[in-house]
């Protein structure tokens, strides 16, 4: 039932947005779906495609709720769907997603560009109001409030359930992008559980990005986007070891990433990047291409990875870049260029909860041979770290402090 949670959560509810028009209906009904599963499931077992079994009792409990209530005349300005769609078939052309309409519905332009992101993460993607806080470095009830607003707005402004027309989505294309990113980076390393990845988070997220390339394939954006997804997850599989132990870039088999990915990537970061000025996604993507295609560790190209963030920072500034190229200096210019580097961010309010400033503290202290203060970092980064995987490696990372180990 977890598992059919994680996966179908989203398909399923924007299928039976289709019918509600209603998003809190949409997501009551949906609810009552998977408790109903689980006393059904328990006893039947699960059937073969428990999307569409969840997806039909989801769809029955919402028309009985209508019919019963006689709901359906209020329900309807709630969010209007395109008059010229029937109620289960799209529209000659249009992708057949209903994930994808409801990412294009919560990224109307009538919402702020952060309910935008934060709705289409909470209600599409399935994860939790502490998840999507996570990802913005807010509170859990400083977004539960964004949410509440932005599901109001929908039904104020009557927000239309459908893919926009070709002359209307590259206005919503910045905001669904971004959803869209931080999709694969919630499921690339998730920030709570027994796992390091979220293989249906990250499978889901490159597929929607398929999706868009299909829907605007000269779009620098979407090129940089596939990109830069293709690219990192190209290191899935050798992102932990055998016994399912956190490996860090350094320690990975490179001989094992994903060739085709990888050239896919590479030839789509070119030809995002003849755009002037380039995207943030084709910066990023060309910072994974840079350690997609050296051959080692040790023959990365650290000044371009650092001269790269800069011009990222440019573009699109964030604490989290300045921290990530704070780390990159470190490796271009040694540990104490990038201590240096990482404690100019030590006032920035939005990566005061932030696990990975400390751990990065740590990684440099510790090569510095500052092992009281390493340790100290390493239980920072412990304490702000809810993912079990990469609890574990701080843990070790710990203990081989305390038995005088070097990193």
């Amino acid at each position: 039932m977890a598992d059919a949670h994680r996966r179908e959560w989203g398909l399923v509810l924007a299928a039976t947005v289709r019918v509600t028009r209603d998003l809190d209906l949409a997501e009551e009904c949906v609810q009552d779906a998977y408790a109903r599963a689980l006393s059904s499931w328990a006893e039947a077992g699960v059937p073969a495609r428990p999307a569409a079994w969840l997806t039909t009792a989801a769809r029955n409990r919402a028309l009985d709720l209508l019919r019963r209530d006689a709901l359906f005349r209020r329900a309807m300005p709630e969010l209007v769907m395109d008059e010229a769609s029937g109620p289960d078939e799209p529209p000659d052309g249009e992708i057949p997603d209903d994930r994808l309409r409801l990412i294009c519905t919560c990224c109307h332009p009538a919402l702020g560009r952060e309910a935008q992101v934060a709705l289409t993460l909470r209600l599409l993607c399935g994860l939790s109001t502490a998840e999507v806080a996570r990802a913005f470095l807010v509170s859990e009830s400083t977004m539960a409030a964004r949410l509440t607003r932005a599901k109001k707005k929908i039904a104020a402004a009557r927000i239309p359930y459908r893919v926009p027309s070709a002359d209307e989505l590259p206005a919503r294309i910045s905001a669904v992008a971004e959803v869209v990113h931080l999709l694969f980076t919630t499921g690339h390393t998730a920030p709570a559980g027994a796992e390091l990845v979220r293989r249906d988070l990250v499978e889901r997220a490159i597929d929607l990005a398929r999706m868009l390339r299909m829907l605007l394939p000269d779009s620098a954006d979407v090129a940089g986007l596939l990109a830069l997804l293709l690219l990192t997850d190209a290191r899935r599989e050798t992102r932990v070891d055998a016994a399912g132990r956190l490996l860090r870039l350094e320690d990975q088999d490179r001989s094992r990433w994903d060739g085709a990915a990888i050239a896919e990537g590479a030839q789509l970061v070119r030809e995002a990047l003849r755009h002037r000025p380039p995207s943030r996604y084709a910066l990023q993507a060309a910072i994974a291409a840079v350690h997609a295609e050296a051959p080692s560790w040790e023959q990365t190209d650290w000044d371009e990875v650092v001269a790269l963030y800069g011009v990222l920072g440019q573009v699109w500034p964030s604490p989290v870049v300045a921290l990530n190229r704070a780390v990159a200096v470190g490796f271009a210019r040694g540990p104490a260029a990038g201590l240096d580097a990482l404690d100019a961010l030590g006032a920035e309010p939005q990566l005061a909860g932030y696990g990975y400033l400390a751990a990065a503290r740590a990684e440099f202290l510790q090569r510095l041979g500052r092992d009281r203060e390493a340790a100290a970092a390493f239980g920072e980064a412990l304490h702000l770290t809810t993912n079990d995987v990469e609890r574990e490696f701080l843990t070790g990372r710990l203990r081989a402090l305390g038995r005088g180990e070097s990193a």
